[in-house]
């Protein structure tokens, strides 16, 4: 038998959608110097394709002090808030908390940090109080930051708030990151517990950021083997993309069994970012969120990584009619940013003629080597169960697929 049979019970019935949104809330997100006016994009395109309507809005409150510092350091938060005031690019301490280049530092920054971090917890609540069963938060997904370092545009991991909001309810939560980067700062927040499985498919390449994320990363501890990466190289594309993922999920859902799940969506995987490495649409990505949404789990959405703006909005728009189950014309509506879709004014992203630098065996390999690392964890925590409770019932041994 399976490790674990999917239930198809109220498989007919909409999903109840919330969206997380207020105009003061996008009017922060714009702000951030990497994808400035890249919240407004979003939100306008969503709103020209009618979707709102058929979203609860919910409202983001901003994030405390306290709240963020059930993740973050004490004096990282310090740091942030004062520099945040003052606008300080000179304070020598700012280099060992990661701000920077690549997270510079501007005037009000720790106010953008706590909109994005509420924001996410927000969501994480709407879940909780069974308001929904998918919450979103596109403007959030910063998955890099550390406990006590801003990294890689990063500056609060609102992704880990989120979870932690969720692990107040849930007693297995389960991380999904289909970002062209590593999802580094979500794994080693959870490096050490059963309680959250991390699964990152990422670009793996020497020099590109962050550098972490191989396959033989799992965890530690008692998070060994709870932590699941899928290096790949550049050129993938939706087709050999979702068979991997489909590969290592069916195998995590199996095992780990989640009772929650919080699933980052980073847009720089598409054909036409910036990042030039993978070779996506959004078409190969929302098959993958299907796969996740058929568990009919409460799963918090985010966004994440996307660097050519009009493509993210498409593939983020794209991506919440999938949740909707709604079908949208390809040509864009008129709005704000129309004027940005230009020159062929449609939804779709066509892959380019990158070539695809994944080697077949090698990702056979990969997901070879995953499988038998879940299925190593499952079956030695079971027999700690066996020998626990002194007794299974008849028919109990579990063969992982």
């Amino acid at each position: 038998m399976s490790c674990r049979e999917n239930s198809d019970d109220d498989s007919s019935s909409k999903r109840r959608v919330c969206y997380v949104y207020s105009p003061e809330y996008i009017e922060k997100c714009d702000s951030l110097s990497k994808v400035p006016n890249r919240a407004s994009m979003v939100h306008s395109l969503i709103e020209a394709y009618g979707l709102l309507q058929h979203m609860s809005i919910v409202k983001p409150r901003v994030a405390t002090t306290e709240e963020m510092a059930k993740f973050h350091s004490d004096s990282y938060l310090e740091h942030l808030h004062k520099i945040s005031q003052e606008g300080d690019n000179d304070d020598p301490q700012s280099a060992d908390f990661g701000l920077g280049y690549d997270c510079p530092i501007v005037e009000g920054i720790y106010d953008y940090a706590a909109a994005v971090g509420g924001a996410s917890v927000t969501a994480a609540q709407a879940l909780l109080d069974r308001k929904c069963d998918v919450a979103i938060n596109w403007a959030g997904g910063w998955h890099h930051a550390k406990k006590d370092e801003a990294s890689g545009f990063c500056y609060v991991n609102d992704a880990v708030l989120g979870i932690l909001k969720l692990r107040e309810k849930y007693e297995r939560v389960l991380y999904v990151d289909v970002d062209l980067h590593h999802g580094d700062g979500v794994e080693d927040a959870f490096s050490f517990t059963s309680k959250v499985m991390t699964v990152s498919l990422h670009k793996f390449s020497p020099g590109f950021f962050p550098g972490t994320g191989d396959v033989c990363d799992t965890g530690l501890g008692k998070g060994r083997w709870y932590a699941v990466n899928v290096p790949m190289e550049d050129g993938i594309q939706d087709d050999r993309y979702y068979q991997v993922f489909n590969s290592v999920l069916q195998e995590v859902w199996s095992t780990f069994n989640p009772e929650a799940v919080v699933m980052q969506l980073g847009a720089d995987t598409m054909a036409g970012d910036p990042m030039c490495s993978f070779n996506m649409t959004p078409v190969g990505v929302s098959k993958c969120l299907l796969y996740v949404l058929q568990w009919r789990l409460p799963t918090l959405l985010l966004g994440g990584g996307g660097y050519n703006l009009a493509n993210t909005a498409r593939c983020w728009t794209f991506l919440t009619a999938t949740v909707l189950e709604k079908t949208l014309p390809s040509e864009i509506p008129d709005h704000e940013f129309f004027t940005e879709y230009g020159p062929d004014y449609s939804l779709e992203i066509s892959p380019s003629c990158r070539p695809d630098r994944n080697d077949s065996k090698h990702l056979d390999n990969v997901i070879s080597t995953i499988k038998g690392s879940i299925c190593l964890n499952f079956n030695l925590n079971f027999n700690l169960i066996k020998v626990h409770c002194g007794t299974f019932r008849e028919g109990g041994s579990i063969t992982c697929l």
